[in-house]
């Protein structure tokens, strides 16, 4: 049988036979509130830049500065010849920042979860994952060799019956997202932590949507739930809240050290580049500064939710007890089925509005959703536009 014959893709045909491929739209302008995308004024609404960082002039001038003082690449692992001095400056405030005592930095967010999983889950451990945990934590669950059981999403019971299913000599890694980034929602973390305790586990949470969103200063779930010295592992990206590109893992000297010498997708990947060191540190710098960012940002998804729902437009909301009010800035309209999905997608698209559709495996069979999110850069006025936008096409979508 030829290899290539699975080749062929045929929802994906219908979709571009029936002219709402949603996929590798073609930005002309900068990562902002309002894009130009295909030579058409949009208002963003698909990205993850919860800072609006990436259009500031000083992460923009890190940059410039950084490619000028160590060129375009590092041309080596960080194992090698590829760690520079920023890479160390990086490390130690972001574990500062962190309330940890050491950081791994590796080249992309979902290298990170690679290269922790694989590197700290053995072949007799067991990794237990929320079942709506991003793709990159499955994907360390397959490249590490432990055995991964899954627990309902958010739900602590399931999650207790998978705890009981270990042998009691196998080690334990707990896997959750701070803040999920298809729904939205927070994890409950608290009772992980507690269930962790109860049964020898490790826990590690993927912050990738948490930092600059929740927490002091945006210092993301562990924090949010004063809980950053329960939490084992914190990973993170730089390609949300800090504008570049990467990732990273916050925690103990030990575990840390351990990983920079285990972990293969760390040791055989070429370091980030300087450019993309210099901006995240700048983004750190900014919102260790100007925390009130953060507080912008809740205020904004706030006033969103409230107009969505004003609007009579069906959201969820978060089912985990919160100690404080906060609202993330990731908010899911759900649409259920995979064509009306492209179809609504593709009107708000042509009525100025970029949302992403997210389809299974992304989520689950017949929950298709629009995934929207803000930024703290974003104006009411912006929303109130794509507010107008959103009622006109859901309401013809349903008539």
């Amino acid at each position: 049988m030829d290899i290539f014959a699975k080749m062929e893709i045929p929802l994906l045909n219908q979709v571009r036979e029936a002219g709402i491929y949603p996929y590798f739209h073609e930005l002309q302008s900068k990562q902002d509130t309002v894009v130009m995308m295909e030579g058409k004024r949009r208002i963003m609404l698909g990205s993850n830049n919860y800072l609006g960082l990436t259009i500031d002039e000083r992460v923009i001038e890190a940059g410039v500065k950084a490619i000028e003082k160590y060129g375009s690449g590092c041309s080596g692992s960080r194992f090698l010849n590829g760690t520079l001095d920023m890479h160390i400056q990086l490390e130690k405030e972001l574990a500062e920042f962190l309330g940890k005592e050491d950081t791994v930095t590796f080249s992309t967010g979902f290298q990170s979860n690679l290269g922790i999983i694989s590197a700290v889950v053995g072949r007799n451990d067991y990794v237990i994952c929320d079942r709506e945990n991003h793709a990159s934590i499955y994907d360390g669950c397959k490249l590490s060799y432990g055995t991964m059981l899954r627990y309902r999403h958010n739900d602590m019971a399931d999650l207790k019956k998978q705890l009981e299913k270990v042998p009691e000599n196998a080690g334990i890694l707990i896997v959750t997202d701070g803040v999920f980034s298809m729904g939205g929602d927070i994890a409950n973390l608290p009772e992980i932590v507690r269930l962790a305790k109860e049964y020898g586990a490790r826990v590690m949470v993927d912050d990738a949507h948490g930092l600059g969103v929740i927490g002091n200063g945006g210092r993301g779930t562990a924090d949010y739930f004063g809980l950053t010295d329960e939490v084992d592992i914190i990973m993170g990206t730089f390609s949300k809240s800090l504008a570049s590109l990467g990732g990273y893992m916050a925690t103990s000297h030990r575990v840390a050290d351990y990983v920079r010498h285990t972990s293969r997708p760390f040791i055989f990947s070429a370091s980030i580049t300087p450019v993309s060191c210099a901006t995240a540190i700048e983004a750190l710098h900014i919102l260790k500064a100007e925390p009130e960012r953060v507080t912008r940002l809740s205020e904004l998804a706030t006033y969103m939710r409230n107009g969505l729902k004003e609007r009579g437009i069906p959201i969820r909301e978060s089912k985990t007890p919160l100690p404080k009010p906060v609202s993330t800035p990731i908010i899911p309209i759900y649409t259920y089925e995979h064509f009306k999905t492209l179809e609504t997608a593709k009107k708000l698209y042509d009525n100025g509005v970029y949302v992403n559709n997210v389809l299974p495996p992304a989520t689950p069979e017949h929950e298709c959703l629009l995934r929207t999110s803000y930024m703290a850069t974003h104006t009411k006025e912006l929303l109130d536009e794509a507010l107008e936008i959103f009622e006109k096409v859901l309401k013809e979508d349903n008539e």
